[in-house]
């Protein structure tokens, strides 16, 4: 291995670090809420908040934030970025309200906005197209994967110890890579890009309606309800009007993008607006500790994880629609034999069924949406278009959380409000599953009718 060889490979490692840090931070919430709200007596209407609020501003920001890292350089704005994250993360760790640890949350989002951009195209223009930038966008997509799954496990063990850990653990991990990184990481090039097409108010427009719609849906604020319909109009007035806007409207147009993106929209919504509940079900009303939590999620991450490497060979046999419509049908059923649920309840026999299950249709259902999403699209638009469907997925995130949120007040008891948000996001993975059956393999046959 040469010099230069070894130097790609210390860069992808950083990079890889950072895309670790930003999946781990959005489940490490998942576990250790139950505490953070006993501790300093938060209702769920704000802990819902610490998952969302993170969600949302990482996907509404998303967008511009590959946009900012062209114009102001993607080394420079990665580091900054990173150290925004490294500094909120500590902040929350010292605080005890929960609207200040909230606000933290936020910043984080919009930092790794910032950063997961910067570093994807760092890794493209840092290994050249073909086997070698394949690999490394392989490692970069595990690294992702992982950082998730281990998010969910530390979280249970730090919580044992203390929630404040769960806000501390990212510290030292970014810190690391902000030393190494200037090292590895190429130097952005002294021509600074051309500034047109700054598209600043589309990012805030889109990010405000979005934020206001959960905070009208968790908070039961009309007011708020108009405004964000008012932003999410605006943000598509903006969109027509700009010479270069952030999303160009006519990309829903082609092949399967337009319904990959609502399919994604809800697939986020049933898994993790399920899993927000199904963390509270098992500590509040099963007794479990944050431990046990933890460790008992790792069966689904690991069929999540065998399910996924299969999804591939499924696609090219049966195609997508149906790969994917079928992955969002058994994750629907995973998440419905949380209905089985009582006061107590087996983990062999009744919890572990339904993680298996749901982990099996998770895998086979976000790999096909991630390639549906970018199918049939120039070289031009394939970074746009993977920017759209991870924007979808946070997005998505932040609304099953607080719609969740809001369903399991509705019942006319603790356990019947679970009940009712089990079944809301199962009927959320059920709309994902029709989106997906009906959308992406009508279009998928009339773009590969109209190329033959």
């Amino acid at each position: 291995m040469t010099r230069t060889d070894g130097r790609r490979q210390a860069a992808l490692v950083v990079l890889c670090a950072a895309v670790f840090l930003d999946s781990m931070d959005l489940s490490l919430m998942g576990v250790a809420l139950p505490a953070i709200g006993g501790d300093l007596s938060l209702p769920e209407s704000t802990l819902q908040w610490l998952m969302s609020g993170y969600a949302v501003a990482y996907g509404g920001f998303l967008l511009l934030g590959g946009r900012i890292a062209d114009l102001f350089g993607r080394r420079r704005v990665f580091l900054l970025a990173l150290a925004v994250f490294a500094a909120a993360s500590l902040a929350g760790g010292l605080l005890s309200a929960g609207w200040p640890l909230v606000v933290t949350r936020v910043v984080k989002g919009v930092a790794a906005a910032l950063t997961a951009p910067a570093a994807l195209s760092l890794i493209t223009t840092t290994f050249a197209e073909g086997p070698q930038r394949n690999r490394a966008l392989g490692v970069y997509s595990l690294a992702g994967a992982t950082g998730y799954t281990s998010g969910l496990i530390a979280s249970g063990l730090l919580t044992e110890i203390s929630w404040r850990l769960v806000f501390f653990l990212p510290v030292p991990v970014a810190l690391l890579v902000l030393a190494v990184a200037p090292l590895v990481l190429p130097r952005d090039p002294q021509t600074p890009a051309a500034r047109e097409g700054f598209d600043a108010a589309g990012a805030v427009a889109v990010t405000g309606g979005v934020l206001l719609s959960v905070f009208a849906l968790t908070e039961k604020s009309w007011p708020a309800g108009v405004v964000a319909v008012l932003l999410l109009g605006a943000f598509v007035v903006i969109e027509r009007r700009r010479p270069a806007p952030l999303v160009p409207l006519e990309v829903f147009r082609s092949g399967t993008v337009g319904a990959a993106n609502l399919a994604a929209l809800a697939w986020a919504c049933a898994t993790i607006g399920w899993q927000f509940v199904a963390v509270l079900y098992l500590q509040q009303v099963l007794g479990h500790t944050a431990l046990a939590t933890g460790l008992g999620i790792v069966p689904m991450g690991l069929a999540i994880v065998i399910t996924a490497n299969l999804a591939g060979r499924l696609i090219s046999r049966w195609g997508l629609g149906r790969v994917a419509a079928a992955g969002m049908l058994v994750q629907g059923a995973g998440i419905l034999l949380f209905l089985r649920a009582g006061a107590t309840g087996d983990y062999v026999t009744m919890l572990l069924p339904a993680l298996i299950v749901h982990g099996i249709g998770n895998g086979l259902s976000f790999p096909s949406l991630n390639v549906a999403a970018v199918a049939g699209l120039p070289d031009e638009r394939q970074g746009l278009a993977s920017g759209l469907v991870t924007s979808a997925v946070q997005i998505g995130a932040g609304i099953g959380v607080a719609v969740s949120a809001v369903v399991m007040t509705l019942g006319d008891s603790v356990l019947a409000g679970y009940r009712l948000a089990f079944l809301v996001a199962g009927g959320f993975s059920l709309l994902g599953a029709f989106i997906a059956y009906s959308g992406l393999r009508a279009r998928h046959a009339a773009s590969t009718t109209t190329t033959a």
